[in-house]
């Protein structure tokens, strides 16, 4: 009930001021199982995709916006679970994928749509990187459920890392044809064949996306240019020299210059 009217109000929101594009809509089943596979740009991924759909999709969010204090805590947690967010506790990595795993089975055995992004993370740079093969091959290959390939487009440049304010550009959405893996069923245990089946929606993904692919963790990508980062930050310190930026005292370097 909850979901519905936040699905009605949001969902319906979201069409009328983005009017967002979509193709291949047909390739979502009306009823039963499936996973939805998408490459993740942005914060509004989780609720352009459902917007457009006539079923309901959960998503695995933060446990952080379920558990925060205060009336805002208490709002977003209500906003969350209106809109058929999941709360998966992330402090232990290990922990949370098997929470994760657990949750996906569990909205599939009920029969709905279960929304997972493979990368794990939001693109740091609008590229697409390598798949984790843990979630969702996993959770495909335990309960049979066909994978969507899933490409959203172009919702970074509607609310870019770190901005709040939307722009009002228009996005799309690309949906691919059901893959089938029940041949893998009873093999979710080998780690060759969860490569394969991540790699393979990955492959998809990027047809559909029109993205450059990377073949590294989007988690490591983060960590890599965070390191870059600071590395530059700390030359342009060192190369600006002990005195620049102090006080104009009467024995500074500008002082005598000026007196020469």
């Amino acid at each position: 009930m909850i979901y519905g009217a936040m699905k009605f109000s949001l969902g319906g929101s979201l069409k009328l001021a983005f009017r967002p594009w979509v193709e291949g809509i047909e390739n979502v089943p009306t009823e039963g199982p499936a996973i939805l596979a998408s490459n993740h740009l942005s914060f509004s991924d989780s609720f352009f995709l459902p917007a457009v759909l006539d079923r309901k999709v959960t998503f695995i969010a933060k446990a952080e916006y379920f558990t925060s204090p205060g009336v805002k805590g208490k709002l977003t947690a209500a906003f969350f679970k209106g809109v058929g967010q999941l709360p998966v506790d992330r402090s232990g990595a290990r922990g949370a994928g098997e929470a994760a795993i657990k949750s996906g089975i569990e909205v599939l055995e009920r029969g709905e749509l279960f929304g997972i992004y493979p990368e794990g993370t939001r693109s740091p740079d609008g590229r697409l990187y390598r798949g984790k093969p843990g979630g969702l091959a996993r959770v495909a290959l335990a309960t049979g459920a066909p994978v969507i390939p899933v490409a959203m487009i172009d919702t970074e440049k509607v609310q870019p890392p770190g901005k709040i304010v939307p722009k009002m550009i228009r996005p799309g959405i690309r949906i691919g044809k059901p893959l089938d893996f029940t041949r893998y069923q009873g093999m979710e245990g080998d780690r060759f064949i969860l490569r394969s089946v991540t790699d393979e929606v990955m492959y998809e993904i990027m047809k559909l996306s029109g993205q450059e692919y990377v073949d590294i963790y989007a988690t490591a990508a983060k960590r890599q240019m965070a390191d870059e980062k600071k590395k530059a930050e700390a030359e342009a310190k060192k190369a600006e020299g002990p005195g620049k930026g102090k006080g104009h005292g009467t024995d500074g370097p500008g002082k005598a210059e000026a007196g020469a």
